[in-house]
Protein backbone atom coordinates (compact mmCIF):
# COMPACT_ATOMS: atom_id res chain seq x y z
CA UNK A 1 0.00 0.00 0.00
CA UNK A 2 1.32 3.43 -1.14
CA UNK A 3 2.04 5.69 1.58
CA UNK A 4 -0.12 8.81 2.10
CA UNK A 5 1.54 12.09 1.56
CA UNK A 6 2.24 13.89 4.66
CA UNK A 7 0.90 16.99 5.01
CA UNK A 8 0.70 19.83 7.64
CA UNK A 9 -1.69 22.50 8.74
CA UNK A 10 0.31 26.30 9.17
CA UNK A 11 -1.92 29.68 10.11
CA UNK A 12 -1.34 32.21 7.23
CA UNK A 13 -1.13 34.72 10.29
CA UNK A 14 1.82 34.11 12.71
CA UNK A 15 3.13 30.82 10.49
CA UNK A 16 2.09 28.08 13.86
CA UNK A 17 2.08 24.45 12.46
CA UNK A 18 -0.34 21.55 13.84
CA UNK A 19 -0.65 17.95 12.31
CA UNK A 20 -4.57 18.70 12.05
CA UNK A 21 -6.92 21.47 11.50
CA UNK A 22 -8.14 23.47 14.18
CA UNK A 23 -10.66 26.43 13.65
CA UNK A 24 -8.88 29.21 15.63
CA UNK A 25 -5.41 29.20 15.38
CA UNK A 26 -3.90 27.59 19.09
CA UNK A 27 -1.06 30.51 18.92
CA UNK A 28 -2.47 33.77 17.66
CA UNK A 29 -5.98 33.18 18.56
CA UNK A 30 -7.06 34.14 14.90
CA UNK A 31 -10.31 32.27 13.35
CA UNK A 32 -10.16 30.29 9.94
CA UNK A 33 -6.52 30.86 9.14
CA UNK A 34 -5.04 27.71 9.29
CA UNK A 35 -4.39 26.17 5.57
CA UNK A 36 -3.40 22.27 4.69
CA UNK A 37 0.20 22.03 2.99
CA UNK A 38 2.73 19.39 2.07
CA UNK A 39 5.21 19.18 5.02
CA UNK A 40 8.41 20.96 4.89
CA UNK A 41 10.92 18.28 2.91
CA UNK A 42 13.23 16.26 5.51
CA UNK A 43 17.16 17.59 5.24
CA UNK A 44 20.20 16.39 6.33
CA UNK A 45 22.71 18.47 7.97
CA UNK A 46 22.02 22.04 8.90
CA UNK A 47 21.46 23.83 5.52
CA UNK A 48 21.60 22.29 1.75
CA UNK A 49 24.01 22.93 -0.31
CA UNK A 50 24.51 26.20 -2.33
CA UNK A 51 25.55 29.74 -1.70
CA UNK A 52 22.83 30.28 0.69
CA UNK A 53 25.20 28.36 2.58
CA UNK A 54 27.58 31.49 2.92
CA UNK A 55 25.84 33.03 6.01
CA UNK A 56 27.00 28.94 8.01
CA UNK A 57 30.12 29.03 9.36
CA UNK A 58 31.55 25.37 10.02
CA UNK A 59 32.44 26.03 13.38
CA UNK A 60 29.79 28.05 15.08
CA UNK A 61 31.12 30.67 17.98
CA UNK A 62 29.68 32.92 19.87
CA UNK A 63 30.51 36.38 20.23
CA UNK A 64 30.72 38.56 23.16
CA UNK A 65 29.17 42.22 22.84
CA UNK A 66 32.87 43.96 22.20
CA UNK A 67 33.55 41.83 19.54
CA UNK A 68 31.21 42.85 17.37
CA UNK A 69 31.74 45.91 15.36
CA UNK A 70 29.17 48.96 15.65
CA UNK A 71 30.06 51.11 12.62
CA UNK A 72 27.34 51.83 11.10
CA UNK A 73 26.42 50.27 7.54
CA UNK A 74 27.04 52.01 4.23
CA UNK A 75 24.01 52.79 2.37
CA UNK A 76 23.58 53.11 -1.60
CA UNK A 77 21.80 55.95 -2.72
CA UNK A 78 19.18 55.63 -5.46
CA UNK A 79 19.21 59.25 -6.52
CA UNK A 80 15.14 58.80 -5.57
CA UNK A 81 14.73 61.14 -2.51
CA UNK A 82 11.35 60.14 -1.50
CA UNK A 83 12.41 56.45 -1.75
CA UNK A 84 16.09 56.76 0.08
CA UNK A 85 13.96 58.68 2.80
CA UNK A 86 11.52 55.83 3.54
CA UNK A 87 14.48 52.81 3.24
CA UNK A 88 15.91 55.30 6.15
CA UNK A 89 18.46 57.50 3.86
CA UNK A 90 19.16 54.48 1.01
CA UNK A 91 19.58 50.81 0.67
CA UNK A 92 21.24 48.43 2.87
CA UNK A 93 23.97 45.59 1.31
CA UNK A 94 22.05 42.23 2.10
CA UNK A 95 19.35 43.27 3.32
CA UNK A 96 15.55 42.09 2.28
CA UNK A 97 12.91 44.07 0.67
CA UNK A 98 9.09 43.27 0.56
CA UNK A 99 7.03 45.74 -1.66
CA UNK A 100 3.62 44.92 -1.97
CA UNK A 101 0.37 46.92 -3.34
CA UNK A 102 -2.42 46.80 -5.37
CA UNK A 103 -1.85 45.74 -9.29
CA UNK A 104 -1.80 48.26 -11.69
CA UNK A 105 -0.45 50.89 -8.87
CA UNK A 106 3.24 50.80 -10.03
CA UNK A 107 5.39 48.57 -8.12
CA UNK A 108 6.76 47.44 -10.98
CA UNK A 109 7.50 50.86 -12.40
CA UNK A 110 8.97 52.18 -9.18
CA UNK A 111 11.34 48.84 -9.11
CA UNK A 112 12.35 49.77 -12.73
CA UNK A 113 13.04 53.29 -12.04
CA UNK A 114 15.16 52.25 -9.17
CA UNK A 115 17.41 50.01 -11.19
CA UNK A 116 18.27 52.31 -13.78
CA UNK A 117 18.99 55.01 -11.35
CA UNK A 118 21.42 52.27 -9.51
CA UNK A 119 22.60 50.84 -13.02
CA UNK A 120 23.49 54.65 -14.09
CA UNK A 121 25.84 54.35 -11.01
CA UNK A 122 27.48 51.65 -12.44
CA UNK A 123 25.97 49.14 -10.00
CA UNK A 124 25.05 45.78 -10.98
CA UNK A 125 21.54 44.84 -11.37
CA UNK A 126 19.17 41.97 -12.32
CA UNK A 127 15.63 42.35 -13.15
CA UNK A 128 14.16 38.91 -12.48
CA UNK A 129 10.31 38.43 -13.94
CA UNK A 130 8.14 35.35 -13.16
CA UNK A 131 5.00 37.33 -14.89
CA UNK A 132 6.07 39.14 -17.95
CA UNK A 133 8.13 38.20 -21.13
CA UNK A 134 11.26 40.37 -22.06
CA UNK A 135 9.81 42.13 -24.67
CA UNK A 136 6.70 43.27 -22.02
CA UNK A 137 9.76 44.45 -19.94
CA UNK A 138 11.38 46.52 -22.51
CA UNK A 139 8.04 48.17 -23.88
CA UNK A 140 7.49 49.57 -20.17
CA UNK A 141 11.03 50.55 -19.72
CA UNK A 142 11.15 52.71 -23.01
CA UNK A 143 8.60 55.27 -21.26
CA UNK A 144 11.44 55.83 -19.06
CA UNK A 145 14.47 56.33 -21.15
CA UNK A 146 17.81 54.87 -21.92
CA UNK A 147 19.13 51.42 -19.80
CA UNK A 148 22.86 51.25 -19.31
CA UNK A 149 24.91 47.35 -20.01
CA UNK A 150 24.60 46.95 -16.30
CA UNK A 151 20.95 46.26 -15.98
CA UNK A 152 20.05 42.87 -16.92
CA UNK A 153 16.71 41.42 -17.38
CA UNK A 154 15.78 37.59 -16.57
CA UNK A 155 12.20 35.61 -17.06
CA UNK A 156 12.33 32.51 -14.70
CA UNK A 157 10.29 31.15 -12.00
CA UNK A 158 12.74 28.15 -11.15
CA UNK A 159 14.43 29.56 -7.95
CA UNK A 160 17.09 26.45 -8.10
CA UNK A 161 17.86 27.91 -11.40
CA UNK A 162 17.25 31.71 -10.37
CA UNK A 163 19.93 30.87 -7.22
CA UNK A 164 22.88 29.62 -10.31
CA UNK A 165 22.57 32.60 -12.19
CA UNK A 166 22.89 35.08 -9.09
CA UNK A 167 26.07 33.26 -7.91
CA UNK A 168 27.51 33.37 -11.76
CA UNK A 169 26.32 37.19 -12.39
CA UNK A 170 27.14 38.14 -9.10
CA UNK A 171 24.43 41.51 -9.07
CA UNK A 172 24.69 44.03 -6.02
CA UNK A 173 20.97 44.35 -6.22
CA UNK A 174 18.38 41.54 -7.30
CA UNK A 175 14.21 42.50 -7.63
CA UNK A 176 11.70 39.27 -8.02
CA UNK A 177 8.86 39.86 -9.78
CA UNK A 178 6.54 38.48 -8.15
CA UNK A 179 7.23 35.96 -4.91
CA UNK A 180 3.46 34.33 -6.39
CA UNK A 181 5.05 33.25 -9.48
CA UNK A 182 8.90 32.04 -8.15
CA UNK A 183 9.02 28.00 -6.62
CA UNK A 184 11.15 25.67 -5.62
CA UNK A 185 11.53 22.02 -7.00
CA UNK A 186 11.51 20.17 -3.62
CA UNK A 187 8.46 21.80 -2.25
CA UNK A 188 5.70 19.98 -3.41
CA UNK A 189 2.58 22.59 -3.79
CA UNK A 190 1.34 25.02 -6.25
CA UNK A 191 3.70 28.37 -7.04
CA UNK A 192 2.00 31.44 -4.91
CA UNK A 193 0.62 28.81 -2.06
CA UNK A 194 1.61 29.45 1.41
CA UNK A 195 4.31 26.74 1.56
CA UNK A 196 5.88 28.13 -1.39
CA UNK A 197 5.83 31.52 -0.81
CA UNK A 198 7.27 30.56 2.69
CA UNK A 199 9.98 28.22 1.45
CA UNK A 200 11.04 30.71 -1.40
CA UNK A 201 11.41 33.54 0.78
CA UNK A 202 13.83 32.03 3.15
CA UNK A 203 16.17 30.89 0.62
CA UNK A 204 16.14 34.19 -0.97
CA UNK A 205 16.94 35.41 2.67
CA UNK A 206 19.68 33.43 2.58
CA UNK A 207 21.17 33.90 -0.53
CA UNK A 208 21.06 38.07 0.63
CA UNK A 209 22.93 37.03 3.85
CA UNK A 210 25.04 34.66 2.20
CA UNK A 211 26.16 36.95 -0.54
CA UNK A 212 25.51 40.20 0.68
CA UNK A 213 23.40 41.06 -2.38
CA UNK A 214 20.13 42.98 -1.64
CA UNK A 215 17.05 41.61 -2.72
CA UNK A 216 13.75 43.60 -3.92
CA UNK A 217 10.93 41.05 -3.46
CA UNK A 218 7.28 42.39 -5.16
CA UNK A 219 4.41 40.93 -3.49
CA UNK A 220 0.79 40.83 -4.43
CA UNK A 221 -1.72 41.96 -1.88
CA UNK A 222 -5.28 40.24 -0.72
CA UNK A 223 -8.31 42.09 -0.56
CA UNK A 224 -8.13 42.72 2.55
CA UNK A 225 -5.17 45.10 1.67
CA UNK A 226 -2.21 42.74 3.04
CA UNK A 227 0.43 40.40 1.05
CA UNK A 228 -0.72 38.00 -0.12
CA UNK A 229 0.68 34.33 1.74
CA UNK A 230 1.34 33.43 5.55
CA UNK A 231 1.78 36.53 7.21
CA UNK A 232 5.31 35.29 8.70
CA UNK A 233 6.78 36.19 5.39
CA UNK A 234 6.63 40.29 6.40
CA UNK A 235 8.35 39.09 9.68
CA UNK A 236 11.33 37.36 7.66
CA UNK A 237 12.42 39.92 5.26
CA UNK A 238 14.10 43.28 7.03
CA UNK A 239 11.87 46.26 5.49
CA UNK A 240 8.24 46.18 4.47
CA UNK A 241 6.93 48.45 2.03
CA UNK A 242 3.40 49.65 0.91
CA UNK A 243 3.21 51.34 -2.61
CA UNK A 244 -0.63 53.06 -1.85
CA UNK A 245 -3.16 55.19 -3.43
CA UNK A 246 -6.01 55.11 -6.06
CA UNK A 247 -4.70 53.29 -9.95
CA UNK A 248 -6.93 55.85 -11.52
CA UNK A 249 -5.42 58.79 -9.50
CA UNK A 250 -1.81 60.62 -10.16
CA UNK A 251 -0.77 60.20 -6.50
CA UNK A 252 0.91 57.34 -4.77
CA UNK A 253 2.22 56.89 -1.28
CA UNK A 254 5.15 54.67 -0.49
CA UNK A 255 4.87 53.29 3.63
CA UNK A 256 7.31 51.60 5.28
CA UNK A 257 5.64 49.60 7.86
CA UNK A 258 9.05 47.33 8.76
CA UNK A 259 12.49 48.42 8.78
CA UNK A 260 15.07 47.21 11.09
CA UNK A 261 17.58 49.81 10.00
CA UNK A 262 15.58 52.91 9.93
CA UNK A 263 11.94 54.83 11.61
CA UNK A 264 8.82 53.02 10.49
CA UNK A 265 5.56 54.54 9.21
CA UNK A 266 7.92 57.24 6.89
CA UNK A 267 6.10 57.94 3.51
CA UNK A 268 7.50 58.89 0.12
CA UNK A 269 4.85 60.41 -1.89
CA UNK A 270 4.74 60.39 -6.43
CA UNK A 271 2.67 61.32 -9.11
CA UNK A 272 2.37 58.91 -12.03
CA UNK A 273 2.80 60.46 -15.05
CA UNK A 274 3.27 58.79 -18.91
CA UNK A 275 7.12 58.89 -18.50
CA UNK A 276 7.29 56.81 -15.07
CA UNK A 277 6.79 58.07 -11.46
CA UNK A 278 7.90 61.45 -10.41
CA UNK A 279 8.83 62.65 -6.84
CA UNK A 280 6.66 65.21 -4.82
CA UNK A 281 9.24 67.11 -3.30
CA UNK A 282 6.68 68.90 -0.93
CA UNK A 283 3.65 66.61 -0.04
CA UNK A 284 2.07 69.07 2.58
CA UNK A 285 2.11 71.72 -0.81
CA UNK A 286 -0.25 69.03 -2.82
CA UNK A 287 -2.06 67.82 -0.18
CA UNK A 288 -3.78 71.31 0.09
CA UNK A 289 -4.44 71.96 -4.06
CA UNK A 290 -8.26 73.11 -4.40
CA UNK A 291 -9.28 73.86 -1.51
CA UNK A 292 -12.47 75.24 -1.49
CA UNK A 293 -13.11 79.12 -0.25
CA UNK A 294 -15.97 79.91 1.77
CA UNK A 295 -17.36 76.85 2.55
CA UNK A 296 -17.93 75.39 5.78
CA UNK A 297 -16.91 71.98 7.47
CA UNK A 298 -13.24 72.16 6.21
CA UNK A 299 -10.31 72.67 8.22
CA UNK A 300 -6.00 72.15 7.69
CA UNK A 301 -4.26 69.69 10.34
CA UNK A 302 -0.78 68.38 10.32
CA UNK A 303 -0.20 64.52 10.52
CA UNK A 304 3.11 62.93 11.72
CA UNK A 305 4.11 60.03 9.03
CA UNK A 306 7.47 58.51 10.18
CA UNK A 307 9.38 62.13 10.87
CA UNK A 308 8.20 64.02 7.94
CA UNK A 309 4.79 66.38 9.21
CA UNK A 310 2.21 66.95 6.53
CA UNK A 311 -0.48 69.32 6.48
CA UNK A 312 -3.85 67.26 5.42
CA UNK A 313 -7.41 68.98 4.75
CA UNK A 314 -9.87 67.71 6.99
CA UNK A 315 -13.69 67.82 5.43
CA UNK A 316 -16.87 67.26 7.22
CA UNK A 317 -20.66 67.63 5.71
CA UNK A 318 -23.45 67.38 8.25
CA UNK A 319 -27.15 67.04 7.14
CA UNK A 320 -30.48 66.44 8.44
CA UNK A 321 -30.97 62.73 7.61
CA UNK A 322 -34.32 61.60 6.01
CA UNK A 323 -33.33 58.27 7.71
CA UNK A 324 -34.56 56.40 11.07
CA UNK A 325 -30.76 55.37 11.34
CA UNK A 326 -28.43 57.94 9.71
CA UNK A 327 -25.71 57.44 7.78
CA UNK A 328 -22.28 57.57 8.78
CA UNK A 329 -19.10 57.76 6.82
CA UNK A 330 -15.19 57.93 7.38
CA UNK A 331 -12.43 58.09 4.68
CA UNK A 332 -8.92 58.43 5.56
CA UNK A 333 -10.11 58.12 9.43
CA UNK A 334 -10.58 55.34 12.23
CA UNK A 335 -14.66 54.83 11.62
CA UNK A 336 -14.67 54.03 15.57
CA UNK A 337 -12.53 57.39 16.13
CA UNK A 338 -15.60 59.08 14.25
CA UNK A 339 -18.19 57.83 15.99
CA UNK A 340 -16.55 58.50 19.31
CA UNK A 341 -15.77 62.09 18.31
CA UNK A 342 -19.44 62.28 17.41
CA UNK A 343 -20.42 61.21 20.71
CA UNK A 344 -18.74 64.14 22.24
CA UNK A 345 -20.01 66.96 20.93
CA UNK A 346 -23.21 65.36 21.15
CA UNK A 347 -23.12 65.27 24.96
CA UNK A 348 -20.52 68.10 25.84
CA UNK A 349 -21.63 70.53 23.43
CA UNK A 350 -25.12 69.29 23.10
CA UNK A 351 -25.28 68.83 19.29
CA UNK A 352 -28.32 67.06 18.10
CA UNK A 353 -26.02 64.91 15.59
CA UNK A 354 -27.96 61.67 16.13
CA UNK A 355 -30.51 63.22 13.74
CA UNK A 356 -27.94 64.21 11.14
CA UNK A 357 -26.19 62.20 8.19
CA UNK A 358 -22.00 62.55 8.85
CA UNK A 359 -19.47 62.31 6.85
CA UNK A 360 -15.80 62.98 6.96
CA UNK A 361 -13.10 62.89 4.75
CA UNK A 362 -8.97 63.49 4.86
CA UNK A 363 -8.44 64.87 1.22
CA UNK A 364 -6.15 63.29 -0.74
CA UNK A 365 -5.73 59.86 0.39
CA UNK A 366 -3.90 59.94 3.01
CA UNK A 367 -4.75 57.13 5.73
CA UNK A 368 -4.34 58.74 9.56
CA UNK A 369 -4.04 56.36 12.26
CA UNK A 370 -3.29 58.55 15.30
CA UNK A 371 -4.76 60.94 17.67
CA UNK A 372 -3.16 64.48 16.54
CA UNK A 373 -6.24 64.97 13.83
CA UNK A 374 -9.29 64.88 16.73
CA UNK A 375 -9.12 68.66 17.57
CA UNK A 376 -8.84 69.07 13.25
CA UNK A 377 -11.98 66.65 12.99
CA UNK A 378 -14.20 68.14 15.64
CA UNK A 379 -13.95 71.83 14.39
CA UNK A 380 -14.82 70.82 11.05
CA UNK A 381 -17.98 68.75 12.24
CA UNK A 382 -19.08 72.24 14.42
CA UNK A 383 -18.26 74.20 11.75
CA UNK A 384 -20.43 71.97 9.14
CA UNK A 385 -23.01 71.50 11.75
CA UNK A 386 -23.48 74.92 12.56
CA UNK A 387 -22.49 76.34 8.96
CA UNK A 388 -19.51 79.26 9.83
CA UNK A 389 -16.53 78.99 7.71
CA UNK A 390 -13.44 78.08 9.55
CA UNK A 391 -10.71 80.77 8.43
CA UNK A 392 -8.22 79.37 5.70
CA UNK A 393 -5.03 80.53 7.01
CA UNK A 394 -5.76 78.68 10.29
CA UNK A 395 -5.17 74.99 11.31
CA UNK A 396 -6.02 72.72 14.60
CA UNK A 397 -3.81 70.22 16.21
CA UNK A 398 -4.42 68.71 19.25
CA UNK A 399 -6.44 65.17 20.87
CA UNK A 400 -9.59 64.88 22.11
CA UNK A 401 -10.67 63.04 25.00
CA UNK A 402 -13.98 61.74 26.30
CA UNK A 403 -14.84 64.46 28.58
CA UNK A 404 -13.79 67.30 25.79
CA UNK A 405 -11.31 68.21 26.98
CA UNK A 406 -7.80 68.97 24.54
CA UNK A 407 -4.54 66.68 24.92
CA UNK A 408 -1.34 67.28 24.06
CA UNK A 409 0.36 65.59 20.54
CA UNK A 410 3.76 64.31 20.17
CA UNK A 411 6.40 66.56 18.19
CA UNK A 412 3.98 69.64 18.17
CA UNK A 413 6.68 72.00 17.80
CA UNK A 414 7.55 70.73 14.34
CA UNK A 415 4.28 70.53 13.26
CA UNK A 416 3.42 74.10 13.97
CA UNK A 417 6.86 75.22 12.12
CA UNK A 418 5.43 73.15 8.90
CA UNK A 419 2.52 75.01 9.22
CA UNK A 420 4.31 78.48 9.11
CA UNK A 421 6.29 76.81 6.41
CA UNK A 422 3.49 77.32 4.30
CA UNK A 423 1.80 80.49 5.16
CA UNK A 424 -0.66 79.68 7.93
CA UNK A 425 -1.17 82.61 10.41
CA UNK A 426 -2.67 80.91 13.26
CA UNK A 427 -2.71 77.73 14.79
CA UNK A 428 -5.04 76.57 18.01
CA UNK A 429 -3.26 73.77 19.99
CA UNK A 430 -3.77 72.40 23.19
CA UNK A 431 -2.50 74.98 25.95
CA UNK A 432 -0.78 71.91 27.90
CA UNK A 433 1.71 72.61 24.96
CA UNK A 434 2.42 76.15 24.45
CA UNK A 435 5.84 75.67 26.77
CA UNK A 436 7.27 74.37 23.78
CA UNK A 437 6.41 76.95 21.25
CA UNK A 438 7.86 79.93 22.45
CA UNK A 439 10.81 80.21 20.25
CA UNK A 440 8.24 79.84 16.94
CA UNK A 441 8.05 83.27 15.51
CA UNK A 442 5.87 84.55 12.37
CA UNK A 443 2.69 82.40 13.29
CA UNK A 444 -0.08 83.46 16.12
CA UNK A 445 -0.60 80.42 18.28
CA UNK A 446 -3.81 79.78 20.88
CA UNK A 447 -3.91 77.18 23.34
CA UNK A 448 -7.26 75.72 24.05
CA UNK A 449 -8.21 73.84 26.91
CA UNK A 450 -11.46 72.02 25.29
CA UNK A 451 -13.51 71.44 22.50
CA UNK A 452 -15.86 74.16 23.64
CA UNK A 453 -12.92 76.55 23.62
CA UNK A 454 -11.77 75.98 20.45
CA UNK A 455 -14.74 76.44 18.96
CA UNK A 456 -15.18 79.37 19.98
CA UNK A 457 -12.08 80.51 19.05
CA UNK A 458 -12.70 79.44 15.61
CA UNK A 459 -16.28 81.39 15.11
CA UNK A 460 -14.63 84.89 16.93
CA UNK A 461 -11.91 84.82 14.79
CA UNK A 462 -15.05 86.06 12.45
CA UNK A 463 -16.47 88.00 14.50
CA UNK A 464 -19.74 85.92 15.03
CA UNK A 465 -21.13 85.09 18.33
CA UNK A 466 -18.75 83.11 20.49
CA UNK A 467 -22.06 81.12 22.56
CA UNK A 468 -23.34 77.82 21.75
CA UNK A 469 -26.47 76.52 22.15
Amino acid sequence: MAKAKETTFFCKECGFESPKWSGQCPSCKEWNTMVEAPAAPKTKGVMRKGIAAGIVSGDAKPSTMAEVSAAEEERVRTDIGEFDRVLGGGIIKGSLVLVGGDPGIGKSTLLTQICKSLSDKGIEVLYISGEESLKQIKLRANRLGEFTPQMKLLCETDLNTIEEVIASEKPEVVVIDSIQTMYRQDVESAPGSASQVRECTNLLMQIAKGMGVTIFIVGHVTKEGVVAGPRMLEHMVDTVLYFEGESQGPYRILRGVKNRFGSTNEIGVFEMRSDGLREVKNPSEFMLLGRPEGASGSIVSCTLQGTRPILVEIQALITRSALSNPRRSATGLDYSRMYMLLAVLEKRLGFHLSECDAYINVVGGMKINETALDLAVIVAIASGYMDFVVDRQTMAIGEVGLAGEVRNVNMLEQRVKEAEKLGFNTCIVPKAGLKTLKNIKGIRIIGVENVKEAINTMKNALNESPNIV
